[in-house]
């Protein structure tokens, strides 16, 4: 496969370096060179520009910002001196993470169940069961379970009722579907897997949000993908879609994983236009997109109108491959994932089936057609959002009374938010705040490549007196990060859910 590199544009890197009044501690203007440096530098740690992208030569980018080549050239040697710029002799400069800079992948582990009552748990993006609903569906699966007992249990692509009680449910959303687009899962991450093991050779490349979901981009790593970073907008904005269509048109990525519904980790819901966009520039460029709804209903905030699914924009059904699971709109525990995809599609995923799991747990599958075939589902997610958004409502309030100075945008769905922690790392934040009884994901978990350092992931988990405590121990923790104490070591590897 050919090389690739992201390359910034000299007008584009003008743009994102918006003009501000850059001064030092003491209040003294800074140098422009330094200026531009920590702008750049800046851009690199929030994702805005990947990691290993070509900067502008030093000519193109002085006339960009209207400033001497003298001014670029003291900025790029600042970069390089601190790490955050490499360079070589007749090949350019391009952006880099300095070294030493440990990029948090790998040792996943949840929180020991002993350890719960001391610790308080913000690592996992999961509320505990809906109840009396759950029980209710697992005693309605378990009363089905005699008509299937006496088969041999197999059920590759999922049991036919609950194929056809998804396929129902895709349809009354407007997109009409057959039980023959449907493959049954072991959850979301299952559905993921298996589309990115058949449909994706090692070392072919995937477009990704960045930030986006961290157990998805070990995944992909896992299966020797090669990731491409696409960054979001700033806030709640959405995809930056003139980079998406760089990305599709340059990199050629074989698939493109995005969360166009309450994204996790920004909470960002997309709407219409950009949905329609990106399923266009991704057929255009023979690229899959990945639609991961598994957030869709978990709708906090009333909305006039809610965006139609990305299968709505892909009419013939070949761009869009859509994954749902009752694991984040029910229950953790519910390992029950879907596919909702082309027949022929589905057929592939299936035969590949054969060697990875063989399907899904039974009486799993029972209880959740046991939830769609009546008002159990609609019931449990409508609970599952009162306490969400009641527990959303209780962290912001604690944040800002605080930690005034993080910076954050409200989402009105899903069970995350993405919070600036101003001039304090988050991966030092988190090592701080594990020895202080709060666990929390630093930013760099959601990047590709190290960057978003001076962020954190929160979830919707905790609220009232516990939601106040966390946030009191971050606060804490944020002292001992800029006093310098309590930072030393590694921490525990963190769960991420």
């Amino acid at each position: 496969m050919s090389q690739w590199t992201a390359t910034v544009g000299a007008s584009r890197l003008a743009r994102l370096l918006e003009p501000r009044d850059r001064r030092s501690g003491d209040g003294r203007r800074v140098p422009a060179y330094r200026g531009l440096a920590d702008g750049v530098r800046l851009l690199v740690l929030e994702g805005r520009v990947p990691v290993a992208a070509r900067l502008p030569a030093e000519r193109e980018l002085a006339v960009a910002l209207g400033v001497s080549r003298t001014t670029v050239a003291a900025a790029y040697e600042a970069l390089r001196a601190e790490g955050y710029a490499h360079s070589r002799r007749g090949a350019g400069s391009w952006t880099a993470i300095p070294d030493g800079h440990t990029l948090p992948t790998g040792s996943l582990v949840p929180l020991p169940p002993e350890a719960s009552g001391s610790v308080i748990d913000l690592g996992t993006a999961s509320l505990p069961a809906p109840e009396p609903w759950l029980s209710r569906a697992m005693h309605g699966g378990l009363a089905d379970l005699p008509a299937y007992a006496g088969t041999h249990g197999d059920f590759p692509a999922g049991l036919p009722v609950l194929r056809h009680a998804i396929a129902e449910r895709y349809t009354a959303r407007g997109i009409p579907t057959m039980p023959e687009q449907i493959m049954v899962t072991a959850g979301a991450m299952g559905a993921i897997g298996s589309a990115a093991r058949r449909l994706v050779g090692p070392g072919e490349r995937v477009a990704v949000e960045s930030p986006s979901y961290a157990n998805v981009l070990e995944l992909f790593r896992e299966c020797g993908s090669r990731l491409v970073p696409v960054a979001m907008r700033e806030g709640l904005a959405g995809w930056d879609l003139d980079a998406w269509r760089r990305v599709l048109r340059d990199a050629a990525p074989r698939m493109a994983y995005v969360m166009p519904d309450f994204q996790n980790p920004t909470g960002t819901l997309i709407g219409d236009d950009q949905r329609r966009a990106l399923v266009e520039a991704a057929r255009a460029a023979g690229t899959v997109v990945v639609a991961d709804e598994t957030m869709a209903e978990l709708v906090l905030d009333p909305q006039p109108v809610l965006p139609r699914p990305m299968a709505a924009f892909d009419p013939g059904g070949g761009t869009v491959i859509s994954i749902g699971s009752a694991s984040k709109a029910i229950w953790g525990g519910l390992r029950i994932g879907w596919v909702r995809a082309a027949p022929d599609v589905v057929r592939r995923l299936v035969t590949a089936r054969a060697y990875l799991d063989l399907g899904s747990p039974v009486v799993d599958q029972l209880a959740v057609a046991w939830l769609l075939r009546d008002t159990g589902w609609d019931e449990a997610v409508a609970a599952r959002c009162e306490r969400a958004r009641d527990h959303r409502d209780d962290l912001v309030a604690a944040l800002r009374d605080q930690l005034p100075d993080w910076e954050f945008a409200v989402p009105s769905g899903g069970m995350t938010m993405w919070v600036r922690t101003g001039d304090i790392s988050g991966s030092r934040l988190a090592v701080a705040g594990e020895r202080l009884g709060v666990r929390v994901p630093s930013g760099p978990r959601f990047g590709v490549d190290g960057a978003f350092e001076s962020y954190v992931r929160l979830p919707f988990t905790v609220g009232g007196p516990t939601a106040l405590d966390a946030v009191t121990r971050l606060a804490a923790a944020a002292r001992a990060v800029r006093s310098g104490g309590g930072t030393e070591g590694e921490g525990a590897g963190l769960f991420v859910a």
